[in-house]
């Protein structure tokens, strides 16, 4: 009898936990693997049944026994979200980017009001957003972009109170942003709602969002009417990206508004004024008409008017014409002393033109010397010498002499000038480019195309932060990009006896990278820009192997400067560069980048740019040369890949060694491969846009995880 109570009292314990001994969290986690139809990577092999907590899993932390984190990125999981993930109570941390699930995010989920952070970014989601997120009070960080979630913004988001990112981005989002938007996020640092389809005014309370901080944007959307002047009362460091909607009207010139570029505004169409080249309706050059007075038809001076101005003149005495005479001769005699004065201080500076150093010379002692100079009030291009640091972007916060007090580390020397890494007083890194002397008349074509490109903003592109103009002395400063270039990365550095090979995901990672930036260019940005001397040398690699194209419009600076002559093909030629710094230019492995018809076009082409990037992906792809030899004979690396399908070679032969360890990521290699084969035609009409290259990547990448 005993033992029959014993057996009962076990199954009751049984049907009570069906998931054996793990407690509670772990039987809600469970449901969520249960859910998961494909788990490639084995992500979630470890969470057994009969553990007492889930604390131990992969992806997995607790404080006392109970679950705060789920954390799994990157696996390529595929399958839904189950509500029960709501009844873990103590959840703070939901990460669960980059992977491949679907279906629609249950109301439940956010039962779990202690969540402070839901990334979901880089998923196939639908639906719309539940209107229960509004109880999340402690939620800080909201990234649910890349998905294809549907419906409004709902109002109750305004709730979470304690957010400081908001990422909505790439999705498929409706309707106006809801009423109060601005005024229920007091501590929100980002926002990205971009390539969604929202639409209505932008909300006038969202000048109220005092605590934002680098690009808030609304590009890429269908927002409509007027741009309400309060976004002027955002930080003025803060970039307001409004590209590519619907908005009309004049551009209101205060706070943040004012500084910003036509950059930030084109896509729409009925916008007017400046910064764009667009006049609104009405607006004139001509003064207003009260300044002119009308006169009738009319009109004549009356003549006793005339008749007394002659009298007057008649009547100059004798001692008024004397003083005339005398304040003239005043006059001419203080002219005289002050060409004497001006001539006495250029006789000066030339006798003491070797005790002046060259630094000095180029900046303030040639400036010292001059007896008449411009005030500082006059516009940059009035100036043919410009003496002073230009910054392109408002979040810079040093100025000449800091620059010239800095430690300097030369980092290559090339036609085109000298690359220095320099590090501030206060820390921040930079590169310097010193373009070197020459091209002293073309200050104003340097301006306009220097600012052009400092306009520009991409992740995966290196930004221009400033310059500085003078004769002597032309400097270009960009962000310092610490890991090196990709062919370094590929081939190693010479005289550096360690390498180690990339792995292919951060491979497949640069070339995403890079297929952004190109279509950015491309696409996207303002003038539709062509590199034209894309390689591995001229793309750097960040902390995290993320690529940054260098080098854009270098070969066209570098000519305004006048210190680099263009080749016949209309390109600047370039050398491999060994540094990790905007490249420097030479003649060597270049042309093997160049597409056929470049060397019969004097017009560079976007087709250029494909072709380029094609030769990089099977330099990434093989891991050699963009020239191999075969046997006696040198070829390009393009030619030697087309030899190895003509002869069908193994697959083996082509790829990287390194590659052929990683058997699971054949269909990736294989993908890219095709890309490149495609990017590389003779015939330029049949190769992909980047554009297009771009979305068969994400559809590659997408597909296996």
């Amino acid at each position: 009898m005993v033992h029959v109570l014993v057996c009962l009292f076990l199954l009751l314990c049984n049907f009570s936990n069906p998931a054996g001994s793990v407690n509670k969290d772990g039987i809600a986690l469970l449901s969520f693997k249960e859910a998961i139809k494909e788990d490639p990577e084995n992500a979630l092999a470890n969470w057994n049944t009969s553990d007492e907590t889930p604390c131990s899993w992969n992806g997995i932390a607790c404080k006392d026994n109970s679950v705060v984190s789920l954390s799994i990125p990157k696996k390529r999981l595929l399958g839904i979200l189950p509500s029960v993930l709501g009844s873990i109570f103590s959840l703070r941390h939901l990460n669960l980017r980059n992977n491949r699930l679907n279906g629609s995010i249950p109301p439940d989920l956010f039962k779990a009001e202690s969540l402070q952070s839901i990334v979901f970014i880089g998923n196939s989601l639908s639906g719309s957003l539940p209107e229960s997120i509004g109880k999340l009070r402690y939620l800080q960080i909201l990234d649910l972009s890349e998905n294809t979630l549907s419906g409004s913004i709902p109002s109750f988001l305004s709730n979470c109170s304690r957010l400081k990112s908001l990422v909505l981005s790439h999705n498929n989002f409706t309707g106006m942003l809801p009423l109060g938007f601005g005024n229920g996020f007091p501590i929100l640092e980002k926002l990205d709602l971009s390539y969604n389809a929202l639409n209505g005014s932008i909300p006038s309370d969202m000048g109220n969002l005092s605590s934002l901080q680098g690009t808030v944007d609304l590009s890429h959307n269908f927002f409509s009417g007027s741009i309400p002047p309060s976004l002027g009362d955002l930080p003025e460091k803060v970039y307001i990206d409004l590209t590519y909607n619907n908005l009309s009207g004049p551009i209101p010139q205060n706070g943040a508004l004012i500084s910003r570029g036509p950059t930030a505004f084109i896509g729409n169409l009925e916008l007017c004024g400046p910064p764009l080249r667009n006049p609104c309706p009405g607006s004139s050059s001509l003064p207003p008409t009260s300044t002119i007075p009308n006169l009738p038809n009319n009109y004549s001076p009356p003549s006793s008017d005339v008749d007394k101005s002659d009298n007057k003149h008649r009547k100059f005495s004798r001692g008024l014409i004397i003083s005339i005479v005398v304040s003239d001769a005043v006059a001419i005699a203080l002219i005289a002393l002050v060409f004497l004065f001006c001539y006495w201080r250029v006789v000066s500076c030339h006798g003491q033109k070797e005790e002046v150093s060259e630094s000095d010379k180029g900046r303030k002692g040639k400036r010292d010397c001059l007896c008449f100079r411009k005030e500082e009030s006059e516009t940059l291009s009035e100036n043919v010498e410009q003496f002073d640091l230009v910054a392109l972007d408002a979040q810079v916060g040093f100025d000449l002499d800091e620059l010239l007090r800095a430690s300097a580390f030369v980092l290559g020397k090339s036609e085109i000038g000298i690359v220095y890494k320099v590090v501030l007083e206060d820390g921040l890194t930079l590169a310097v480019r010193r373009l070197g002397e020459g091209g002293s008349q073309r200050f104003k074509e340097f301006q306009t195309e220097v600012e052009a490109i400092g306009r520009l903003r991409h992740p995966n592109i290196v930004t221009l932060r400033a310059y500085y103009w003078s004769v002597d002395e032309k400097l270009l400063i960009y962000d310092y990009i610490p890991n090196g270039n990709l062919d370094n990365a590929i081939h190693g550095k010479a005289g550096n006896a360690t390498f180690s090979p990339l792995p292919w995901p951060a491979r497949l990672k640069i070339a995403r990278g890079v297929a952004k930036a190109m279509a950015f260019l491309h696409e996207f940005s303002p003038k539709k820009y062509v590199h034209g001397d894309l390689k591995p040398s001229n793309i750097l690699l960040g902390l995290n192997m993320e690529p940054y194209v260098s080098d854009f419009g270098l070969g066209r600076l570098a000519n305004i400067a006048g210190n680099s002559p263009e080749n016949q093909s209309g390109r600047v030629t370039s050398e491999t560069n060994k540094s990790d710094v905007p490249a420097t230019l030479v003649v060597n492995q270049g042309s093997c980048y160049q597409a056929p018809e470049a060397l019969k076009l004097l017009k560079p082409s976007q087709k250029w740019d494909v072709y380029s990037y094609g030769v990089i992906l099977l330099e990434l792809v093989s891991g050699r040369s963009p020239a191999v030899l075969l046997g006696s004979l040198e070829m390009d690396l393009v030619k030697w890949v087309q030899h190895c399908i003509e002869e069908k070679k193994q697959l083996s032969e082509v790829l990287d060694p390194v590659l052929m360890e990683d058997l699971k990521r054949e269909e990736e290699i294989l993908g890219l491969l095709k890309i490149a084969l495609a990017c590389v035609q003779v015939n330029p009409e049949r190769r992909p846009s980047m554009r297009h290259v771009l979305e068969i990547l994400e559809r590659l990448v997408g597909a296996t995880g």
